[in-house]
């Protein structure tokens, strides 16, 4: 499968086909005047990421468990269709992308000596402080 200029390419390896992607038009929404009212500039583009035969499967099974089996992008921001498809295009590459990130394990790592020594010292000088405040003779 050849790939196309369409394409989306997300990461390394990973490219959903330009087919796949699934778009509508509309009005946006607010105020605006005539050109609000009747130009469909709002942009909506779809991908479903279970039934997309063009993932990876190790890719499709991540993209899935954490952004479910269908992603949605939404942008109305520019007054222009063609700039509001290529602002979705690349809100939708940077959210595939940023879910197929695999988090480094954290490594539990040990209280240093000198730390567990400065809290031991600084309880230390607290107790004394507080010996200091009581009544005098009552040290036994």
């Amino acid at each position: 499968m050849a790939a196309s200029d369409d394409d989306l390419p997300v990461a390394a390896g990973v490219v959903i086909p330009a087919a796949e992607l699934r778009w509508s038009f509309g009005p946006s929404g607010g105020p605006g005047g005539q050109h609000a009212n009747r130009a469909h500039t709002r942009v909506e583009v779809r991908v479903d990421l279970a039934g997309s035969s063009g993932l990876p499967e190790p890719a499709r099974a991540r993209l899935v468990a954490r952004l479910g089996p269908e992603v949605r992008v939404v942008v109305d921001e520019e007054r222009s269709q063609a700039r509001n498809r290529s602002l979705a295009r690349a809100r939708l590459a940077e959210r595939l992308a940023a879910a197929l990130v695999v988090p480094r394990p954290r490594r539990p790592t040990r209280v240093t000596a000198g730390a567990r020594r400065r809290r031991l010292e600084a309880k230390r000088r607290r107790a004394e402080l507080k010996r200091d405040r009581r009544r005098p003779g009552l040290d036994t």
